[in-house]
């Protein structure tokens, strides 16, 4: 029961972590772009999709769950290393996915283009089509990339001052 409880309380813990990021994401949006949160919201949906946010916002409370897992300051050296892995694999699984769908949006833009036959008349047309996917395929790394590094440092950074507290500790005593 007592390990339920646990679980509960970190994934509690890693929720609100994760949206209060997002409050002041979409915040900092709305002051660099002057649009208001629904219209960031519509964009963000039209330009990442479903999946991608999805997949996207699932990895980031992996990684920040084993943070939190982490920094308990009663798990043994062994368990800590455990969490500091899992992080660092969902840090990295940011990375890979926007990745990913980067080689996805430029895949597609290459295929619409091989699709159509190119005439004056379709240029405009698919070269729409082309720019979307293209949109799809840069903005996931302009995002993913930048979002996997600020991660790992999270995680790595907490760990290390963590084996910093241990080290006074154990010279104190």
């Amino acid at each position: 029961m007592r390990r339920v409880l646990n679980i509960a309380e970190t994934g509690s813990r890693s929720l609100s972590y994760v949206l209060g990021g997002g409050v002041i994401a979409l915040a900092i949006a709305v002051g660099m772009t002057s649009q208001g949160p629904d219209a960031i919201a519509e964009w963000t949906l039209e330009v990442f999709g479903v999946t991608f946010i999805t997949l996207f916002s699932g990895l980031i409370f992996a990684t920040v769950y084993c943070w939190t897992r982490l920094s308990d300051t009663t798990l043994s050296d062994k368990q800590r290393s455990v969490w500091l892995e899992a992080g660092l694999h969902g840090a990295n699984g940011v990375s890979t996915l926007a990745l990913t769908y980067t080689l996805l949006g430029i895949s597609l833009g290459i295929g619409t283009l091989s699709e159509q036959e190119l005439t004056p008349a379709t240029v405009q047309t698919v070269i729409s089509q082309l720019t979307d996917h293209f949109s799809l395929a840069f903005m996931t790394t302009v995002v993913g990339l930048p979002t996997s590094a600020a991660l790992r440092a999270l995680v790595l950074i907490s760990h290390s001052r963590l084996d910093a507290q241990k080290e006074d500790a154990s010279c104190v005593s």
